[in-house]
């Protein structure tokens, strides 16, 4: 019986570590998909965020109305937290496919892992949560590990990429508010689903007002131009799966996976996502990191495996 319990258990942990792992690599391609239309279809970084958003949620809409409608349904307390939940979305969007349209996606997507170590500072505030010796040097670890893959202490870098370096940072410090609004709305009992159609709508209606007012260096759209990208086909077919695809598909399985596994296992699983952007971005885009980056970057990865084995504590 006990062999036969085993036996069950380990396929399920088989499963899991299966879904979680392909959710993560489909997660991963986010950053490629981003700055194959920022570079090569030129389409306004903020636009693009707008677009992604609105595809997101309009999907999302078409899915639950089809298959789960009680999802659809926000009850009225929770909307002032939702429209809070989407302002923050939308900031964390805007600067994260700012910072990959200024830093590459290899770059940008270990950068945006600062987001675990400002996550764990702003946890202590906020929620009071105990902030130990051993993730005091974790959060330092992460920390220096972004001034390093940003390039921060070269004084070159801030003359000819300083957009590059501060969105790249502020991108782990919104993702860190995003995350922090993701604890609460499981606190209240949402569902993953409702918040992400209505939060991913909020964000989109907030991002392409700001296309329109942020100057073009900005990532806005230039003027004179239409809130409707000229793309090629390939560009709205790449639009297209972005949304349904990674943004989508890959928090899905990640979501799934946690029916299978721990929380804390699939957060570590999660870690690989530079690795596998990394690669992808050498193989399709041809970025390559220094030497100083990917000792940076590997900082950047210990720090947060050592936050993450940490919430098991």
């Amino acid at each position: 019986m006990t062999i036969t319990i085993n036996a069950a258990q380990s396929r399920t942990a088989g499963k899991g570590y299966a879904i979680a792992l392909i959710g993560v690599l489909i997660w991963s391609t986010t950053a490629i998909f981003i700055r194959y239309l920022t570079a090569y279809q030129q389409i306004p970084p903020i636009l693009l965020a707008a677009w992604r958003d609105l595809l997101a949620s309009l999907t999302m809409i078409l899915v639950l109305g089809g298959f789960q409608r009680r999802l659809l349904h926000l009850p009225k307390a929770h909307w002032v937290f939702i429209v809070g939940y989407g302002i923050i979305l939308s900031l964390f969007n805007a600067l994260w496919t700012l910072s990959v349209a200024f830093n590459g996606a290899a770059i940008s997507v270990v950068l945006v892992y600062s987001s675990a170590a400002f996550t764990a500072i702003l946890a202590r505030f906020l929620f009071r949560e105990n902030l130990s010796f051993a993730k005091g040097l974790a959060i330092a670890a992460s920390l220096s590990g972004c001034v390093l893959v940003a390039g921060a202490l070269q004084p070159e870098m801030w003359r000819l990429n300083p957009l590059g370096i501060l969105t790249g940072l502020l991108s782990g410090l919104a993702m860190s508010g995003y995350s922090l609004f993701g604890k609460e709305s499981a606190r209240r009992g949402m569902s993953a689903w409702t918040a992400l159609t209505y939060t991913f709508g909020i964000a989109a209606v907030i991002l392409f007002f700001s296309s329109w007012l942020l100057p073009s260096f900005l990532g806005g759209v230039p003027a004179g131009n239409s809130f409707i990208p000229s793309l090629e086909n390939t560009g709205w077919a790449a639009l297209i799966l972005l949304a349904v695809g990674p943004t989508i598909g890959g928090y899905g399985l990640y979501t799934l996976s946690m029916s299978y596994l721990p929380a804390s296992v699939v957060n570590l699983i999660a870690t690989l996502e530079p690795t596998f952007t990394a690669a992808q971005a050498y193989f399709v885009l041809g970025e390559r990191f220094t030497l100083e980056q990917v000792a940076g970057s590997l900082l950047i990865l210990g720090g947060v495996i050592a936050l993450r084995i940490s919430e098991k504590n």
